[in-house]
């Protein structure tokens, strides 16, 4: 017979959350010995689409990051926190992402499938959608995508899981925040299963530092300090004398300050989407889970009665959907969605467009620490850069570059520096002008930097180009489409897409479902918008 004590939930809450924060404390001597290990390649990922996506296949390569294979036992609640008998998995996640094998529920030999849910779109918010569905709920998902995960911008993405750089009271300041809790207690339940969810999803809790240089930068940071402390983030102002503390390689003068965020978080995005993966494919044997890549979207099919869309129409197959579709292409589902709707009656203008990204990655740069993340003031405004029209030439398009530092370590001790933003239209061609100018803006925080031209690390590099899906108001479209209720809209997460992605699940979820709103979806709706 089990003692009271360990029936009663608020002790259960208070070991949990002990547990955790001192996992959190000892993190770094965990760190020191993963980097103590042989030394690692990072991955990139470049897509090379036309714009249109569904005319012609992304050709798609990779360099993964090559981790240590182990196998366990393991349940579904390893995955997602559920209850289910155990059974053993491998858990392998070493080696190249190639054109991936499918679960045998989604047999190219089977061109007719129903599901009650359809997400097109294998990104980290599609992957995360079919998640919440699975747990939540017991639907059937399929998770449709012209190419495989992690071939678009969240394979190229940083990983940051950040507050300092966002607004309290803001739209996106209660997504994001509900997205940081939710990445929070999946990492805390990975340790109370005795997992490591460095491991698993290369979550790590660094704190993250948001540095200005100027008098004027300095005030802006009280001020945003006070804010977040006011709406419940842990939130510190640090001097520069304090700040040379926490970060001994960033220049610092008397006009050096930092807002510090000790509970911002980053993940590694390739780990965790194949997480997200295996966790997913513990539902195929049901019938509940089947993935369909390489497979583009080629079109809608209505009902000749209702007029709802009853089924996709792939380039392999048709897929009949019961509940609910959502679209979540990132920067292509505009295009898309005007594709699908092309000879219907309903007018819908997703504007969602590409911005590109670079970010580089310097391997083995073992002269180098970092001990959080961190981010010019100026990202904010470099976030929110104007677009310029398509129609202007090439040297006043040129004004739309923006380049910002932001710094971070890898799972694997590499340097990412960024990043860039700029409206390129769908290319993803590696710009060496654009590598160089976040190099020089990189030395001019790090010294150390300095010391070598970037010509002499070009064999130790990565380059990551990546399609950030750019709303013109600076906020994802979440929700239905108007006049096709059964159609969803999950996209326009720009840089936000990995660290605002639980927290979107969730919420698309909940309106599918019929569940209460944990924060409000208002914001995001596609009316008005779109």
């Amino acid at each position: 017979m089990k003692l009271k004590l360990f029936n009663d939930e608020s002790f259960m809450k208070r070991k949990r959350a002990a547990r955790f924060k001192l996992y959190s404390k000892f993190q770094s001597f965990t760190e020191a010995s993963q980097q103590s290990k042989a030394p690692l390649m990072a991955s990139a990922s470049t897509c090379l689409s036309h714009p249109n996506p569904f005319s012609n296949d992304a050709v798609f390569s990779s360099s993964r990051s090559r981790f240590q294979s182990f196998s366990c036992f393991a349940s579904r609640s390893n995955f997602y926190g559920s209850k289910f008998t155990s059974k053993p998995i491998s858990l392998s996640t070493s080696g190249t992402r190639p054109v991936r094998p499918k679960p045998a529920s989604s047999s190219a030999s089977e061109p007719h499938q129903t599901f009650d849910v359809l997400i097109i779109g294998a990104g980290i918010i599609g992957l995360t959608i079919a998640r919440q569905f699975l747990i939540g709920s017991d639907l059937s998902v399929a998770v449709i995508d012209k190419a495989v995960p992690c071939s678009g911008a969240t394979g190229a993405g940083q990983g940051y899981i950040w507050m300092a750089h966002k607004t309290p009271s803001s739209d996106l300041w209660e997504l994001g925040l509900r997205s940081q809790k939710l990445w929070e207690e999946l990492a805390e339940s990975l340790i109370e299963q005795g997992l490591d969810p460095l491991e698993h999803l290369g979550w790590k809790k660094t704190g993250s530092l948001l540095v200005g240089r100027t008098p004027e930068e300095l005030e802006v940071l009280k001020r945003t300090v006070k804010q977040q402390c006011e709406a419940g983030v842990r939130s510190e102002y640090l001097s520069a004398t304090d700040l040379r503390i926490k970060e001994p390689e960033l220049k610092v003068d008397k006009d050096t300050g930092a807002a510090f965020l000790p509970d911002d978080s980053q993940l590694d995005a390739h780990r965790a989407v194949e997480f997200l993966e295996k966790g997913n494919r513990l539902y195929s044997s049901e019938g509940r889970y089947a993935e369909f890549y390489n497979d583009p979207v080629m079109s809608l099919l209505r009902s000749g009665g209702s007029g709802e869309v009853e089924a996709i129409k792939t380039s392999r197959s048709i897929l009949h959907c019961r509940k609910a579709i959502v679209v979540a292409a990132g920067c292509w589902s505009g295009s898309l969605m005007q594709d699908l709707i092309r000879e219907s009656e309903i007018v819908v203008d997703v504007p969602v467009k590409p911005r590109k990204g670079h970010l580089l990655v310097l391997e083995n740069f073992n002269s180098f620490q970092l001990n959080h993340g961190l981010m010019e003031v100026g990202y904010v405004d470099h976030q929110t850069t104007v677009q310029l029209p398509n129609m202007l030439a090439p040297s006043l398009l040129d004004q739309s570059l923006s380049v910002s530092m932001t710094a971070t370590m890898d799972t694997v001790g590499n340097i990412v520096l960024g990043s860039s933003r700029q409206f390129a239209g769908f290319s993803t061609e590696v710009e060496e002008t654009i590598i160089s100018r976040i190099w020089d803006r990189a030395g001019e925080f790090f010294p150390k930097l300095r010391e070598k031209p970037l010509s002499d690390i070009s064999k130790s590099r990565e380059v990551r180009v990546g399609l950030r899906p750019y709303m013109p108001d600076g906020k994802p479209v979440i929700g239905p489409v108007p006049g096709l209720p059964n159609l969803f809209l999950a996209t326009g997460h720009e840089g936000n897409g990995l660290s605002t992605s639980l927290g979107t699940a969730e919420m698309l979820a909940d309106m599918v479902l019929g569940n209460a709103e944990k924060i409000s979806s208002a914001p995001f709706a596609a009316h008005g918008r779109c």
